[in-house]
């Protein structure tokens, strides 16, 4: 079965070989195109023929033709042609691609199939070239022309280079290589001193381009070898004249030249030109330089016809001029003020070196000196330095010193300086604007008085070290009012700027203002820092941003905040305060803070600051505390109160005895009669509590009364008792104060007449109470009758009493007292 399979699958591909060599469907299918190459964008038309009966393998009546440009299917139409071939035609209205392949396919066996191709190229015809130009090399007398190419024509094209001579054909001169612009003409092609006709040739498939004619003689267009300096010397007897020799290269030794001389500097900007040299060889003479400097030489040359190139430079030449002695004055600037001691003058003097013209040299050193020089005496210097700034001491009322700048050559004249005083009147107005990043423009209001000149002073801020800490410049021009400074300029650095207006006898007061040449965003902003908060404001301060850091004029600074639900406000505050209050936040809220840092060429942002305000503010949380402490004092006292509640009792309210209900009842004498009858009132039974216990003292003489009998009358008088007597010695006897008791029972809840009330009278010479006591104590071992107390000889030894008198009291023990060992006195 797999060899059947193999088999069957085999007769497939066996006949696609067939359609595919050449004497199969290859054979039977041809593809036509109106034209392989085409401007780009045009269209196409193609048409694909089958030839039924030379293709054997294809079935008649089920040819299908289809189209495919490259690998994308395109549409064509299909017909029955003349012979039983199968037609199809295409057309491509518009072609856009620059090359691209047309297939004829057919479809057999449900397989589609290429049977024909046809390549189609898309460009546009050549483009014009232009800008020829040809050089003659003398060398080995080629010419060569260079000219630039048009746009790409997507089309291969072929470039030459076309010349003719006067009575000669155009011949094609050369053919430039590897898709280069320029190419040589050989020396047998040319024609010398003969105009000639030059032009580039492009052509391609659909079109052909010609540059602009050149007509020249090759000789006009000849460039020549540089000449060779030989020799620069200065003329003695003019000293600022110079004399040069050169000599032009042996290829040019028949022609008549033209040459020019160039010379600069190190410190020039641009090269100074000497024109009109002519000759052969020969040296040429040139004034105008300067004493001491070194200058660069070359030179060039060409026919004199003034046709054709210039030669290359000459290789430079250097050559330095002799120096002479210092001229002109030098610019100088002071400051003075008195010394401590001895009246003298500390004078700090600067002076801007002399200009290279009036250096005449390099200039070794300066000089300043208390006087002049006279007769070829130097008078001694106060300072001899190298430098621009020299601090010196002088005496009280110096009012001049000279100043001089000397060289290998001499020593200039003196400049005098006048130690004027600052006092005269100062400009009307002053500021200063950029003048390029490195420079700037200070323009001012001239003065009432006419000026003689300005001084004009400009320091950093802050000035770093090892820099011009105070630069200056002198304007000599005392009508002027503008003045431009570039000394030590830098972009993004503030200038404090002043500016003295100079008169003939005095110094006028300085005038300031402070610029920036170039200005950009700050570096950082300032940290912001919160200083207090409440429920509703939170106060922020921060730092000013340094000088240096603001690059420029803080315009302004602005506060953002916003709370979590994302509600963004913000305030501008001016640059010069530093601190800001945010009012009308909501209580307990979080809120995010920073600050932005802006100046006219841009903001910066500082770090974010978070801050929640509080619940309360601060009067509200100390009116709280306060209550709070309030509270707990309170609380303390109460607590304090219930820990010692006796003693507190006895403080606020003390036991005071109440004379008045002092009377022993029946009893007792005179006091028991003045009270009132106790109408006994009807009561549940029950046993009474005791309220009160009274001590009274016994009348002096009498005894107490027996029983049935009326009581005696106290002297001290009625309803008076003295509580707690203390009886000290031996037993009392007859007539001495005996100590009584009143026991009285509580009545019964809703009884309107007073409570019962016991009397009870000492008859011992025992004092009633022992030791003294801060107060009243209850009593105990006390007698009554239906008891026996301790101390009694018996029953027949006390008086009997009705065990119904006193119900209540019977077996009453008051303890704290001592017992009563006498109970004679009941």
């Amino acid at each position: 079965m797999a060899r059947r399979g193999a088999g069957t699958l085999f007769l497939p591909r066996l006949s696609l070989l067939l359609l595919l060599c050449p004497g199969g469907t290859l054979g039977c299918a041809s593809v036509a195109v109106d034209s392989p190459i085409v401007p780009l964008g045009s269209a196409v038309t193609a048409s694909c023929t089958i030839q039924s009966e030379l293709c054997r393998s294809l079935e008649r009546g089920k040819v299908r033709i289809t189209w495919m440009l490259d690998n994308e299917p395109v549409a064509g139409s299909q017909r029955q042609g003349a012979g039983g071939t199968e037609v199809s035609n295409l057309t491509l209205p518009q072609f856009n691609r620059t090359q691209a392949r047309l297939w004829c396919c057919v479809e057999w066996n449900g397989t589609k199939q290429r049977v024909g191709m046809a390549e189609i190229r898309a460009g546009y015809p050549p483009a014009k070239p232009s800008n020829l130009s040809c050089v003659l090399n003398l060398s080995d007398y080629g010419l060569t022309c260079q000219w630039e190419q048009g746009a790409d024509s997507h089309l291969p094209t072929s470039v030459a280079l076309k010349c003719a001579g006067s009575r000669a054909q155009a011949v094609t001169g050369c053919t430039p290589q590897g898709g280069r612009s320029r190419c040589t003409v050989p020396r047998r092609l040319l024609q010398l001193y003969r105009q000639m006709e030059i032009w580039v040739s492009a052509t391609n498939a659909l079109g052909t381009a010609e540059s602009e004619h050149l007509c020249i003689d090759p000789m006009d267009v000849a460039k020549l070898d540089p000449p060779a300096l030989r020799s620069i010397q200065s003329i003695p007897f003019q000293t600022d004249c110079i004399r040069l020799a050169w000599e032009v290269a042996r290829s040019n030794a028949h022609m008549e030249l033209q040459c020019e001389l160039r010379y600069r500097a190190p410190e020039d900007p641009a090269w100074a030109l000497v024109t009109g040299i002519i000759g052969q060889a020969g040296t040429t003479q040139r004034c105008g330089f300067l004493f001491g400097t070194q200058y660069h030489f070359q030179m060039r040359c060409r026919r004199s016809s003034a046709r054709g190139y210039w030669s290359e430079w000459s290789p430079g030449r250097n050559y330095t001029t002799h120096e002479k002695a210092p001229t002109g004055k030098l610019d100088a600037w002071w400051s003075a003020r008195p010394a401590g001691a001895g009246g003298r003058l500390e004078v700090q003097l600067r002076w801007k070196a002399p200009r290279r013209r009036e250096a005449n040299g390099r200039v070794l050193g300066y000089r300043v000196t208390l006087s002049p020089r006279r007769r070829g005496r130097d008078p001694p210097a106060v300072c001899n330095t190298t430098h621009t700034q020299c601090d010196f001491s002088a005496p009280a009322g110096t009012t001049r010193v000279y100043l001089s700048a000397y060289n290998a050559a001499g020593v200039s004249a003196a400049t005098e300086v006048v130690l004027l005083e600052r006092k005269g009147q100062p400009l009307a107005g002053l500021r200063a604007v950029p003048g390029g990043e490195r420079s700037l423009w200070v323009r001012w209001e001239a003065p009432p008085a006419p000026a003689a000149a300005y001084v004009l002073e400009w320091q950093r801020v802050p000035s770093a070290p090892g820099r011009c800490s105070a630069c200056w410049q002198m304007e000599r021009d005392g009508a002027a009012t503008t003045a431009l400074i570039r000394d030590g300029i830098e972009p993004f650095q503030r200038y404090n700027i002043s500016v003295y207006p100079l008169y003939k006898d005095a110094i006028g007061v300085p005038i300031h203002t402070a610029a920036y040449s170039k200005q950009k965003a700050p570096s950082y902003a300032p940290k912001l820092h919160l200083k207090s908060i409440s429920k509703s404001d939170a106060e922020l301060c921060w730092d000013p941003v340094p000088v240096e850091m603001q690059n420029g004029f803080i315009t302004s600074y602005t506060i953002f905040w916003a709370n979590s639900t994302a509600d963004v406000s913000s305030a501008t505050v001016n640059p010069s305060l530093s601190s800001f209050v945010i009012r009308e936040l909501k209580p307990s809220t979080l809120y995010k803070v920073h600050i932005m840092a802006s100046t006219a060429a841009g903001s910066t942002n500082g770090t974010s600051l978070t801050l929640v305000t509080t619940v309360l503010d601060d009067i509200e949380i100390q009116f709280l505390f306060l209550t709070l402490a309030l509270v707990f004092v309170l609380l303390i006292f109460l607590l304090i109160c219930f820990q010692k509640n006796g003693r507190v009792k006895q403080q606020f309210w003390p036991s005071v005895p109440d004379p008045a209900n002092s009377s022993l009842g029946k009893w007792v004498p005179a006091e028991l009669q003045q009270e009132p009858p106790q109408l006994p009132g009807v009561r549940e039974p029950g046993l009474a509590a005791i309220s009160t216990v009274t001590v009274l003292e016994r009348a002096a003489g009498k005894q107490p009364p027996a029983r049935g009998r009326e009581p005696v009358p106290d002297p001290a008088g009625p309803g008076l008792p003295r509580p707690y007597v203390r009886q000290e010695g031996p037993r009392q006897g007859p007539g001495e104060p005996v100590q009584y008791a009143r026991l009285g029972a509580e009545g019964y809840q809703g009884q309107q007449h007073p409570p019962p009330r016991l009397y009870v009278r000492s008859g011992s010479a025992q004092p009633l109470l022992a030791e003294p006591s801060p107060g009243p104590q209850p009593y105990e071992n006390l007698w009554f009758p239906g008891a026996a107390p301790h101390g009694c000889p018996g029953a027949g030894g006390c008086p009997e009493e009705p065990s119904a008198t006193f119900p209540l009291l019977q077996g009453l023990r008051i303890s704290g007292a001592e017992e009563l060992h006498d109970c004679r006195a009941f």
